[in-house]
């Protein structure tokens, strides 16, 4: 994939290892409803604002049927705090209800046209990607799991999916930190 997927892509299937040691596969995540596939790491400023509304978040759409995964894209030999030990840490401090796993040779950040972290893919129940963009408008402001006044534009869009309504048109891209590609 060369750029931002449109809307209606099929998701690209993946085999990564988790911090639990485990493989997972497209299949093993995905909800009923739909699927969130985000692409985040741990040294990121923006994910470190965000990841307590993003957890808060994906809890409330496992709930309504849509899985959640969340992929670390970085060279963790240039990044050491994105290591899979880091990333096992990280998701046991932000007490992830869904799989960390990591995107060793960064295939599947490719696949998907990931460019930044975090980076959020909503798929509907039939995997077509319905949204694709930011978590919300919090930047690196960290309102912890209470989001304050700020909208929850993911959760708000698969929430819609998960009921069977379309997810709105117009999508604010994600803001982040580019992912670190190998050399």
């Amino acid at each position: 994939m060369v750029g931002r997927p449109a809307l209606g892509w099929r998701a690209a299937d993946f085999d990564l290892k988790g911090t639990d040691s485990r493989r997972y596969r497209l299949a093993d995540v995905a909800g009923a409803k739909g699927l969130v596939v985000m692409f985040i790491c741990n040294h990121c400023p923006y994910v470190k604002a965000s990841i307590a509304r993003a957890v808060a978040d994906c809890r409330e759409l496992q709930a309504a049927g849509v899985g959640a995964i969340a992929v670390m894209p970085n060279d963790p030999v240039a990044y050491p705090e994105d290591s899979l030990p880091r990333m096992a840490e990280f998701a046991r401090a932000h007490d992830f209800a869904f799989p960390y796993v990591i995107d060793e040779a960064q295939e599947v950040a490719r696949a998907y046209g990931a460019a930044c972290t975090p980076e959020f893919y909503g798929f509907d129940g039939a995997l077509a990607l319905r949204y694709h963009g930011r978590l919300d408008a919090g930047g690196t402001r960290d309102s912890g799991a209470g989001r304050g006044k700020l909208r929850g534009e993911m959760r708000d869009a698969m929430l819609a999916v998960a009921r069977g309504e379309p997810a709105p048109g117009e999508q604010a891209p994600s803001i982040g930190c580019s992912i670190k590609w190998r050399r």
